[in-house]
């Protein structure tokens, strides 16, 4: 009995999540449930989903917007490695270094390892090098947006100082 609601319970969340099509390749996603999905990644703390959303919207649709969604994202890490570092909170750190370092399940017999100040420092360096990219790219598609999409972040990190970091400005998910 438990099996079966398991496998119940499994099969609604994969039906869920993904539109499969006639010929069982998977269908684009909405740029909506998108931008809805990395924004509860981002309330989860789950960095590395958020990013991986991100990149699945640049290759599904490139565009401005998904490139400044990733650049986003890269500073929200940024910005939530460095209020951890005032805290003082080293064991967050760890966890947010293997929350972005795990990525299957053979992990788990072969977990990545590194000190959290260390992993502090290579994250920050990380992210900071990709979010200059993803906004270049951004600008290059369509700078008006991309202006207009920076200044909207400006104002959402102005009025959420202690936590802009855990999700998206509001105009970018309506």
């Amino acid at each position: 009995m438990n099996r079966m609601l398991a496998a119940i319970g499994l099969s609604i969340i994969v039906a869920g999540q993904l539109t499969v099509e006639a010929q069982g390749q998977m269908a684009p996603v909405s740029r909506t449930s998108i931008v809805e999905r990395t924004g509860l990644f981002l309330m989860a703390g789950d960095y590395r989903r958020a990013l991986e959303a991100c990149e699945q919207a640049i290759q599904e649709r490139p565009s401005a917007e998904a490139y400044l969604q990733l650049t986003y994202v890269y500073q929200a890490i940024d910005a939530y490695l460095d209020q951890l570092s005032k805290d003082e909170s080293w064991m967050a750190v760890e966890q947010l270094y293997l929350n972005l370092a795990y990525r299957h399940t053979e992990d788990l017999v072969d977990p990545p390892g590194g000190l959290a100040r260390m992993a502090k420092e290579m994250i920050q360096t990380s992210v900071r090098q990709q979010s200059d990219v993803s906004a270049a790219m951004a600008v290059r598609l369509n700078k008006a947006t991309a202006d207009r999409l920076w200044q909207e972040q400006a104002q959402w990190r102005h009025t959420h100082p202690t936590e802009w970091w855990r999700a998206f400005p509001d105009s970018w998910v309506r």
